[in-house]
C-alpha cells in the first residue's frame, strides 16, 4: 500500500503534473492541499478519468483540500468540530481500511500577528480532536502541509530561521505532544538524513539548485501504521518541473493490504 501527500498551491495550475504523478506512481491514497478552488471550478472532469475517487473542499484563492483513493472513500467529514470555517483545512475519511485526516495548518504569517496565534489555537484544537475521535490503536495516517519544520535539520539554515512562524521551539513542543498522544514521523523513521526538504520558496533565488528548503509536509501514523512502513521518501522531481507548486510529493509505503 502507497500513500502521498501534495501541497499543490493551486490544483487548477498543477493538475497535469498531478494526473501524470498519478499515472506514473498510481498510489493507494493522495491527499492535497492548498486546492485555492471553489468546489464549482474543481476539475472533477480531468480527474475522474484517472479512474481515482476523490472527495474535496475549498474556496476561492485559498486553503482546500482533496483526497484521492483508488479504493472506496466512506465516512467523510470535513473540518473540525469546534469552528465551521476550518472545513477548507482538513477532511476526514475512511478508505482500504484506514481511517485518513488530511491537513492543511494555518501558515501563520508573522509571529507577533493574529494569525500565528490562529495556528497555535488550531494545532491545540485538533490535538484536541484527535483525542476525542480517534485513538493511538487505530489504523489511522494523518498527512498533510503542516506548516511546521520540527527540527534544525528540517531547514536549510536553523540559526537564520530560528524563530519564524514555521520554525520555532513554541511550534515543535507542540508538535511533540501529537507524538506523545501517538504518532511517529514516518519519514523520519526511515531517513536520518540531513538537508531532506519538501518545499522551496518561489523567492529564494535558485533555491531548489542552492537546496534551500523547509519540510513543512508530512504522513504521520500511529502505531499499527508505523510498523508496517517500510518507506518513506521525497520525490523531488515534481518541483524541477516547469511551473510547479513551491512544495512536492512525500510518499509512504507499507506492507500488506
Amino acid at each position: 500500500m502507497k500513500a502521498a501527500t501534495f501541497n499543490a498551491n493551486s490544483i487548477r495550475a498543477r493538475t497535469e503534473i498531478i494526473v501524470n504523478w498519478l499515472a506514473e506512481n498510481r498510489p493507494d491514497i493522495l491527499c492535497v492541499q492548498e486546492t485555492k478552488a471553489q468546489d464549482k471550478d474543481f476539475p472533477v472532469d480531468v480527474f475522474a478519468k484517472t479512474g481515482y475517487e476523490f472527495v474535496f473542499k475549498g474556496e476561492k484563492s485559498y486553503n482546500g483540500v482533496a483526497i484521492f483513493s483508488r479504493h472506496k472513500i466512506t465516512d467523510v467529514e470535513f473540518g473540525l468540530d469546534s469552528e465551521p470555517k476550518d472545513e477548507v483545512r482538513m477532511i476526514k475519511a475512511k478508505t482500504g481500511g484506514i481511517t485518513i485526516v488530511n491537513t492543511y495548518i494555518p501558515q501563520g504569517f508573522e509571529i507577533e500577528s493574529e494569525k500565528y496565534q490562529y495556528k497555535l489555537d488550531w494545532l491545540e484544537r485538533l490535538l484536541k480532536y484527535f483525542k476525542k475521535y480517534l485513538k493511538p490503536t487505530d489504523k489511522l495516517l494523518w498527512l498533510g502541509d503542516f506548516n511546521i519544520a520540527f527540527e534544525a535539520r528540517d531547514v536549510y539554515d536553523p540559526v537564520r530561521l530560528d524563530g519564524t512562524v514555521c520554525f520555532n521551539r513554541q511550534l515543535s513542543q507542540i508538535f511533540k505532544k501529537f507524538m506523545e498522544w501517538g504518532f511517529a514521523d514516518l519519514f523520519r523513521k526511515n531517513c536520518d538524513e540531513d538537508g531532506q526538504f519538501t518545499f522551496w520558496d518561489y523567492r529564494e533565488p535558485n533555491g531548489v539548485k542552492r537546496n534551500h528548503g523547509w519540510r513543512l509536509d508530512y504522513i504521520m501514523g500511529t502505531e499499527p501504521m508505523a510498523k508496517k512502513c517500510t518507506n518513506c521518501r521525497i520525490d523531488k522531481n515534481p518541483r524541477m518541473l516547469e511551473k510547479p507548486s513551491d512544495h512536492t510529493f512525500l510518499v509512504a509505503e507499507f506492507k500488506g493490504s
